[in-house]
């Protein structure tokens, strides 16, 4: 009993700072969970913590991965409307997974290695070993997830939803990059 109450006051805090500034909210949001993303994918493979992409997810969280994600959801909420559309859910879904995920599959895979110190051609280098393999994965493994998050979850908590599976998604894009990263060495 004395645990639910500073769990329930630290719900309540993030849902009033969630609802007065929605943005920074969300990018603090995508930057912690992308850091501990990246730093439980290290620990679960044994290695030693390396920083570079700890900080390389924290920053893209931080910048792209609470503030794309949000005005994505509200691009998807106003272009096929619940009330006017038909199949409103099927058109978002697809759109979602058809246009946005390979494009931000791409410019995450990217960015993330300019973050860690990569020139371009190092950068360009690593998505081309690395997109189909990553985006055949979201599409298998994050499809799902995807349909629940517009179906069921409020839109002012959709980038929380998908923060809370992107843990998920962290730990597999970072074991990919190192998987792809030791075959280079």
């Amino acid at each position: 009993m004395s645990l639910s109450k500073p769990i329930i006051n630290l719900v309540a805090s993030y849902l009033q700072n969630l609802y007065i500034h929605p943005i920074k909210t969300k990018a603090i949001t995508s930057c912690v969970v992308g850091s501990a993303g990246s730093i439980a994918s290290q620990m679960v493979s044994g290695e030693k913590i390396r920083l570079d992409p700890v900080l390389a997810f924290g920053l893209y969280g931080l910048i792209f991965g609470g503030t794309v994600p949000h005005y994505f959801y509200e691009f998807i909420e106003r272009i096929f409307p619940q009330e006017t559309s038909a199949f409103p859910l099927a058109k978002k879904l697809l759109f979602e997974r058809l246009i946005f995920t390979p494009l931000m599959q791409a410019f995450s895979l990217y960015t993330l290695a300019r973050f860690e110190g990569k020139n371009h051609k190092a950068a360009l280098k690593q998505v081309n070993a690395l997109y189909f393999t990553v985006l055949e994965a979201n599409w298998k493994w994050l499809t799902l997830f995807q349909v629940i998050n517009i179906a069921f979850i409020p839109p002012m908590l959709r980038v929380l939803f998908m923060n809370l599976v992107g843990f998920g998604w962290a730990m597999f894009i970072a074991s990919k990059r190192r998987q792809q990263s030791s075959k280079k060495e």
